[in-house]
């Protein structure tokens, strides 16, 4: 059975909307990026207020703030990850019951629940 694991926010710019709702919500705050996350995002011509991937962090479930890629319609702004120990027999009970598969990566599978909205599942 899975679990939900962090709300997905795609927004045009991480840092800010991530920092918003930081501030905007009691106990949360943006995860800290510590001097090896800030090695490798430089390594990659990147900063903090640039970084494509902000986590927020409290006492409920975490959120991510990613960059929006594609155009809105393509896209929900808003999607649930759930992680399972197993992932792939979670990907396959999923399809069972009317998800459809779009594609894997190493991290995470996406899938659309039966109307067409975006999902991932994450091992734990």
């Amino acid at each position: 059975m899975a679990r939900l694991k962090e709300i997905v926010i795609d927004c045009d710019n991480p840092w800010r909307v991530a920092r918003f709702w930081a501030a905007a919500l009691d106990g949360y705050e943006v995860m800290p990026y510590d001097d090896a996350e800030l090695a490798r995002l430089a390594a990659l011509g990147l900063t903090r207020e640039t970084d494509p991937t902000v986590m927020v962090d409290g006492p409920g479930t975490r959120l991510c703030f990613h960059l929006r890629q594609g155009e809105r319609t393509a896209r929900n702004r808003v999607h649930l990850d759930i992680a399972a120990p197993d992932r792939q027999k979670e990907v396959e009970l999923l399809l069972s019951l009317g998800a459809t598969f779009v594609r894997d990566t190493d991290a995470y599978s996406v899938l659309n629940d039966p109307e067409g909205n975006n999902f991932c599942v994450t091992s734990e």
